[in-house]
């Protein structure tokens, strides 16, 4: 079979290339291992990030993430929940710190408001009487679940083919361009391309390897602990440099807690550690001593974390947390292109970027139509059809 472009990955960014490639007439297929969301996306803590978690210490990316929280307000509010943010000063906590990071959301253009503890504790009750005073930002949470499958459902409705439990075995070169890949599974083909997205998360290195190209990737795990809820209806997040256990979620009647960051080997087989789940319920509930409760669930993500500085895998929490696009022709693999790294709530910009790189490619003049179209809602058919016939895998729902 032909495909213009095939994307490798059927993640929040995956599914986001293919929509967007196929709102500008690009004939695309994706292919996913597994069920959509499987990877990454389905096992992240769903947080629509304001970009307060990284203003004082990456800028750029955080005016990214506020840009898209206020994107994807609009294209997908059927899968968003409007909770806010907060993050708190404990005491012991360094009070300067609260300081850049009120500062650098501000110089954002971000909405915030300075609390004192008590005034926190009269929005959230269950705040530990110890916080000194909190910070409130346009934080909240999406469900990864219903992004995805609204996402591919636009996709499809635009063009997109989409193949599920597809696996790529082969990524074929020949005089230097990509001419295709080989599929088992489900679909079990040589699909020909033009172009090769590569958007496998913490798997691009291996998938990159397929074209003899290297993608030095860092990859670390990170656990989510679901447990009752004792009332919070907000997002909390620690005022401290980011470290284990400093963020809670509201999910569907649980809160989810998060998380760590150890270096894996193998994103597919990795430890899980009891001490883990111990070390993130006893620090998140510093925060909120209520959520230190039956453990309901617990799931565990691979971050996909580019890492061309060697120095930078000794310490992964200052990788960056942005994306890489990287164009593989001067590596003897014209037509392949990797996108690396990022999050949830600006997968639609990484995949805009990535179409925008495809369509120079290609020759295509037309333009990203994805930050104004709205997505399906969950109740439509074409949603439903898609959880019913390409599967979902996604833990935080």
């Amino acid at each position: 079979m032909h495909t213009t472009v095939l994307v490798v990955g059927g993640g929040a960014t995956g599914v986001g290339v293919a929509r967007d490639l196929a709102l500008r007439g690009v004939d695309t297929t994706l292919v996913e291992r597994g069920a959509l969301a499987a990877g990454t996306t389905g096992r992240s803590h769903g947080v629509l990030h304001s970009g307060a978690r990284y203003a004082e210490a990456d800028p750029d990316d955080a005016a990214a993430c506020l840009a898209e929280n206020r994107v994807l307000r609009d294209i997908a509010p059927d899968c968003i929940d409007e909770t806010g943010g907060y993050f708190l000063q404990l005491d012991g906590d360094d009070p300067s710190y609260f300081e850049r990071k009120r500062e650098a959301c501000d110089s954002l253009g971000m909405a915030v408001e300075t609390l004192s503890g008590d005034a926190l504790r009269d929005r959230v009750p269950e705040a530990n009487p110890r916080v000194e005073r909190a910070l409130a930002v346009p934080d909240g949470v999406v469900s990864p679940a219903s992004l995805v499958l609204a996402t591919a459902a636009a996709a499809r409705e635009a063009g997109a083919e989409l193949y599920t439990h597809s696996p790529v075995e082969d990524v074929h070169v020949a005089d230097g361009v990509v001419t295709g890949a080989t599929v088992g599974g489900r679909l079990d083909a040589r699909i020909e391309a033009d172009v090769v997205v590569n958007a496998t998360g913490p798997w691009a290195e291996r998938c990159a390897a397929l074209a003899g190209v290297d993608v030095p990737m860092a990859p670390t795990r990170g656990v989510m602990v679901a447990v009752d809820n004792p009332g919070v209806d907000a997002v909390l997040n620690r005022c401290r440099p980011p470290d284990d256990g400093d963020i809670v979620v509201p999910r569907d009647g649980t809160a989810v807690l998060g998380t760590t960051s150890v270096a894996v080997d193998d994103p597919d087989d990795f430890e899980r550690t009891e001490h883990e789940i111990e070390r993130t319920v006893a620090e998140c509930a510093a925060m909120c001593p209520g959520v230190d409760a039956e453990v309901r669930d617990t799931y565990w993500g691979v971050r996909p974390l580019y890492a061309p500085d060697e120095a930078a895998r000794d310490d992964a929490r200052k990788i960056s947390r942005g994306f890489a696009l990287l164009d593989h022709a001067a590596d003897g693999a014209a037509g392949l292109v990797t996108v690396v790294g990022g999050k949830l709530t600006t997968y639609r910009r990484m995949a805009e970027a990535t179409a925008d790189r495809v369509c120079e490619r290609l020759g295509v003049d037309a333009e990203c139509r994805t930050a104004k179209r709205a997505l399906p809602a969950s109740d439509d058919p074409a949603v439903a059809d898609l959880r019913a016939t390409l599967g979902v895998d996604a833990p935080a729902n």
